[in-house]
């Protein structure tokens, strides 16, 4: 309703939408908000401003100060006001050269340092010396710094201020060198002498920088805390530098090298471990290289103490430096496996390498060494420098322990080298370093002890360690090119065989203390304290020491009865079931067939055992485990829908028609075999595995004769591969692994192979080392030749010998290179170990390297490598070919079956195991071979033959010959009645050599 008259409060309407109350809050807020800013901003302006008016006179100040030092510096430069103006003014090159250049013209450096001014002069020169040092490491390339330099070479030589102050000047002289050392001396001296190069080693200021190196070393006191911290500076900062011999002029380098006490090293010997945490990695090997080269040519007069700290400090160095670290680049690839002349593998192998991954960290990488360090670094491991410290040592006993470490660790950082480094260790002296080491360090060593089995991992036996691994890789080494003779002549390049039996068990209870264990982690990323390896690497090395020596008493048996074996420490029965269990989880995890020893190791205790030191368990044992692998392989294929092969094989030609519809057949599928005889007729008889045993026999029989030019016989008549060029062709390399899947098929079935192999040859199927001894019966010229080379005592250039071996091919003799040019690389004292090696290598080894791994190629198709790898080369002769012993005529009777008319107490029985006793063993064996197709008993006794043998009555007719049933073991004996009848026919049955048709 509207108001009759005018009223002031009228209603006020807002068509914006928003109160008019509400908007003139926010603006008064906003204004405010503002105000404030503005007072803030004006505020900061003025103080900013009061700000730069200070500093502004402050700058007015301290120049009209600076320029009044000056005026009163240029007053007076020598005076004592003078030194404390330049004290004042600070970094000013200009002033700091033109006071030094004064003070020398003047010879006036020490002429305030008397009184009741030197106290003054000596706190006021100490800074003037810290800031000509800086002074010349901005600039040490400048000649205008040699004016300064040489005034800090004056106050650091007592002689300078003995001369102008008498013998109180030698105080001085300390206090100052004191005060640098505490300044960071050496760590300025470092980065100038890199700043300058190594390219311009004629600098006019370096040697004054070279003296500024050794003056403090000279000077202060030996045994101060001043002087060890001097030495530390001087490792840490000078001894890192990269090529530094190569960056001094040579009379700065010869005094250098005179100057430094390298004699006191033995202050460092507390403090290795904090200089090796304070290097950075990659200055480490710069550290050895110039070591090496300053201490070098001491090594005849350093103290035992400094001896010891300097093989001490190197070690430390080397230990914590990536393997290859020290090898040229193109050697330096860690992916790849450590190759040297005493390794088993060709250097010219396609295999991939493969390893157990122990953690995805990534491998440290060094820098690219330059080529003048690498060319200094090559005669580290050099057999001159080798002996001159050998010949150190030799002064001083003491310091062989250190020796001992250091050796260990460059084999380990330079796995390359190891072969010089070994080699020369074993020449040394004679030779009787190995028995040395053995009776000082080994032999009442805790390791290996019974009783400390479970502690090999205590870091407080890691000093035990390193004796024991150069030990196990000098005699491993040694064994290599040492004959029979030698071995057993109690030399003293070797140990005795008492040493040898205590030595070996020592190694095998390490050993199988490290395969046993169930936390293989620790085994793989674990290593020994003070030394770059993890235990797995350990391991390794004392397994391939365990092989060689065992592979010794297997050729000719040393050790005392059960010297090898663990039977007593574990269950036998529980072993075998495990490792059975354990090759079944391999086979049905997604790992591959062909594992390596080390995956093994980590993947399987038993199996790893079994792999690597098989004599840890009897063979009869490992017989069992083989023969329940193959068993357990059958009954995992009986799933397969693969019948039954074929085949039908002409009697004329049975190598060539077993090659033709075999080679490729699957073996693992039953084979039946029909023989054609020669007017073209299946011959009678149906095969239930006989006549396979009985082609496979007349197979082996073609195959291996040496007349085919596959195959050649040794002097003890073993058969090794031919190392003729013709043999390498590819249908003869077909051959050979045809022949190799035959012979795998006849193991997987346990048919016995009377085929004798050349020890050297079933090395190759075992991935085993073979020895200089391997080659006496191979070439007996060429042995005895090599022999008189390792015993010649007379100068070996003489007989100018190269790294070639000469061959005969199609009639043609040619050299082949041992190593890349060997025909330019004469044999000398020094590496005709390595001439020795090589030479029986290529013919043991190279020579039948493509006919080997085909052969084994089509060996592994049937058996599974690892199975193999649990026998040695006797053992696995065995296994092939039976036991080469006489045959048990007791044993076959208390394992034979009787049918028809007969059992064990028939009159015809009892004539005829009169019979079989009287025959000779020529003829016993022919009988068993008659009955079973292989003329030596099975390897485990007559129980094992499957099925047992059996004698069946073949009726009254006395005219007719005993006939055989090889498939079934069957023996068809007419019942005779006379002793002599009964004799002449057995006779004439087994010596008939008729075919399975005479069943």
């Amino acid at each position: 309703m509207l108001p009759l008259f005018g009223d002031e409060r009228r209603r006020e309407i807002n068509l914006g939408g928003s109160s008019s109350v509400t908007t003139s809050q926010a603006a008064i807020l906003n204004q405010a908000r503002a105000r404030r800013i503005e007072r803030e901003t004006v505020r900061k302006r003025q103080e900013s401003a009061v700000t730069i008016q200070a500093w502004w006179r402050g700058v007015t100040d301290a120049r009209r100060v600076r320029q009044e030092l000056r005026e009163q510096f240029i007053g007076d430069i020598t005076g004592l006001t003078g030194l404390r103006c330049l004290v004042l003014i600070g970094q000013d090159v200009d002033f700091l050269d033109k006071w030094a250049a004064e003070v020398l013209s003047q010879g006036s450096l020490f002429g305030l340092a008397y009184g009741r001014d030197r106290e003054h002069w000596l706190v006021l020169m100490r800074q003037v010396f810290f800031l000509l040092l800086r002074s010349v490491s901005d600039r040490p390339r400048s000649e205008s710094t040699v004016s300064c330099l040489q005034v800090l070479c004056t106050l650091l030589n007592p002689a300078s201020a003995i001369e102008a102050l008498g013998f109180s000047g030698n105080q001085l002289t300390v206090s100052i060198t004191e005060y640098a050392v505490r300044h960071d001396l050496y760590q300025y001296l470092a980065r100038s002498i890199q700043t300058i190069g190594p390219e311009t080693k004629n600098a006019p200021t370096l040697p004054f920088f070279v003296e500024l190196i050794y003056r403090p070393l000279n000077t202060l006191e030996r045994s101060s805390e001043t002087f060890l911290q001097c030495f530390q500076s001087l490792a840490v900062h000078i001894l890192t530098i990269p090529l530094l011999p190569n960056r001094i002029p040579i009379s700065s380098l010869t005094a250098l090298s005179a100057k430094l006490p390298l004699s006191s090293l033995s202050v460092l010997s507390t403090s290795i471990a904090d200089l090796v945490s304070t290097i950075p990695l990659q200055s480490h090997v710069h550290l050895i290289a110039n070591l090496y080269a300053f201490t070098t040519p001491r090594y005849a007069i350093l103290p035992l103490s400094s001896l010891k700290t300097y093989l001490q400090l190197m070690t430390a160095s080397l230990s914590i430096l990536p393997v290859h670290a020290l090898d040229p680049p193109s050697a330096s690839d860690t992916r790849a496996p450590a190759m040297s002349w005493a390794d088993d593998d060709e250097s010219e192998s396609e295999q991939p390498h493969v390893a157990v991954v122990t953690s995805f960290a990534p491998t440290p990488r060094l820098p690219p060494l330059d080529a003048r360090t690498q060319k200094r670094l090559q005669t580290l491991p050099g057999p001159s420098h080798l002996n001159a410290l050998l010949k150190a040592v030799q002064h001083d006993r003491g310091a062989l322990p250190d020796l001992v470490s250091w050796l260990v660790n460059l084999c380990i950082v330079w796995p390359t080298r190891k072969d010089k480094i070994l080699s020369t260790l074993l020449l040394y002296g004679g030779g009787g370093l190995v028995r040395e080491i053995y009776r000082d360090y080994v032999r009442n060593s805790p390791l290996g002890k019974d009783e400390n089995i479970s502690s090999l991992m205590d870091p407080s036996l890691g000093l035990a360690w390193p004796p024991l691994l150069l030990l196990t890789e000098l005699y491993t080494q040694s064994l290599l090119t040492m004959g029979d003779d030698e071995f057993f002549s109690n030399s003293r390049t070797s140990l005795t065989l008492d040493e040898l039996v205590a030595f070996s068990r020592a190694l095998f209870n390490i050993a199988f203390a490290l395969y046993w264990r169930d936390d293989q982690t620790k085994i793989q990323e674990g290593g020994v304290p003070g030394l770059n390896l993890r235990w797995a690497g350990v391991r390794d090395k004392i397994t391939k020491c365990l092989q060689a020596i065992h592979a010794r008493d297997s050729r000719k048996p040393f050790m005392p009865e059960n010297h090898w074996h663990v039977s007593s420490q574990i269950d036998m029965n529980s072993f075998i079931d495990a490792a059975v269990f354990e090759e079944q989880q391999l086979d049905e995890s997604s790992a591959p067939r062909a594992l390596t020893k080390r995956q093994l190791s980590h993947l399987s205790p038993r199996l790893s055992v079994l792999n690597n030191i098989p004599f840890a368990i009897q063979f009869e044992t490992r017989v069992l485990i083989f023969r329940r692998f193959v068993e357990n392989d059958k009954w995992n294929r009986n799933g397969d829908t693969r019948g039954r092969i074929d085949v039908s094989i002409r009697r004329g030609h049975i190598a060539q028609d077993g090659y033709d519809r075999l080679a490729e057949a699957d073996l693992r599928a039953p084979i039946a075999i029909t023989f054609i005889d020669q007017f073209g007729e299946p011959e009678a008889g149906i095969d239930g595995g006989g006549v396979f045993k009985e082609f496979f026999t007349s197979l082996c029989k073609e195959v291996f004769d040496s007349d085919r030019g596959l195959w050649l016989a040794n002097k003890r008549n073993e058969i090794y591969p031919n190392p003729h060029s013709y043999a390498t062709e590819p249908h003869n390399l077909n051959w050979y692994r045809f022949i190799g899947r035959i012979l795998g098929k006849a193991l997987y079935k346990g048919i016995l192979v009377e085929v004798p192999f050349a020890g050297f040859f079933l090395a190759k199927w075992l991935e085993k080392q073979s020895f200089l001894d391997d080659l006496a019966s191979l070439d007996p010229d060429l042995y005895q030749g090599l022999i008189f080379l390792k015993n010649y005592t007379g100068d070996v250039e003489d007989l100018a010998l190269n790294f070639t071996v000469a061959i005969e091919d199609f009639g043609v003799a040619k050299a082949v290179d041992l190593i890349p040019d060997g025909s330019n690389v004469p044999v000398t004292r020094e590496n005709r170990l390595q001439y020795i090696y090589l030479t029986s290598h290529y013919r043991l080894s190279k020579q039948i390297k493509l006919q080997s791994e085909a052969f084994f190629e089509g060996l592994s198709d049937m058996i599974d490598p690892k199975w193999l790898r649990m026998f040695n080369q006797q053992e696995l002769q065995i296994l092939l070919g039976g036991v080469n012993a006489p045959v048990d005529v007791q044993d076959l009777r208390a394992h034979t079956q009787y049918g028809g008319l007969y059992d064990n107490d028939e009159p015809t029985i009892q004539t005829f195991w009169k019979v079989l006793e009287d025959f000779d063993q020529e003829q016993q064996r022919l009988f068993l071979r008659f009955v079973t197709s292989c003329s030596r008993p099975p390897l485990l006794g007559f129980k094992q033959l499957s099925p047992l043998f059996a004698i069946r009555d073949a009726g009254s007719d006395e005219d007719r010959l005993p006939t055989s049933s090889t498939c079934v073991n069957l023996l068809k004996l007419p019942r005779y009645k006379s002793e002599k009848k009964l004799h002449d026919k057995l006779l004439q049955a087994i010596s008939s050599g008729a075919g399975f048709d005479l069943s």
